[in-house]
């Protein structure tokens, strides 16, 4: 998938429009701030090893850095879906490939770790967490293959 999205220039595009998004919106912005200038970075090296590329993320971040960067934020099921809503519109906008397999595959992925983040955003300890505890490697049938 991210030979197919065009590897890291085009992943980086689809974060920056979507981050910018993100900041602009009423619904999202109390949980993004006023932003961060590394985040469309990580936001990139997530992505990108999600759909099989390199592994900086995990190298540079590591998967404790996502649990912990979301702990607390009780995200909203309303934020959620805004979350997954303007990360599709930032995929049309992006001039990425706009294939059906590969907008399923997005979704899903989209959708699955909106998922992860709510509920560690409402775990009230570790117990609570999402099992899941390395960046998932996202296939084309939208199979999550850790």
């Amino acid at each position: 998938m991210y030979e197919h999205a065009g590897g890291d220039a085009a992943l980086h595009r689809l974060e920056e429009i979507f981050y910018a998004k993100v900041l602009a919106d009423p619904v999202l912005q109390p949980l993004f701030g006023a932003g961060q200038p590394q985040h469309v970075e990580h936001l990139t090296w997530f992505t990108a090893e999600s759909f099989g590329g390199p592994a900086r993320f995990t190298e540079k971040l590591g998967f404790p850095h996502l649990v912990e960067v979301h702990r607390n934020l009780e995200i909203s099921d309303e934020q959620r879906e805004r979350f997954e809503a303007l990360y599709l519109e930032a995929l049309e906008e992006s001039a990425l490939p706009d294939d059906e397999p590969f907008k399923r595959a997005v979704r899903e992925h989209v959708e699955f770790g909106t998922a992860v983040a709510q509920q560690n955003s409402r775990a009230r300890d570790d117990s609570e967490l999402h099992p899941l505890d390395a960046v998932p490697r996202w296939t084309w049938d939208g199979e999550d293959a850790i």
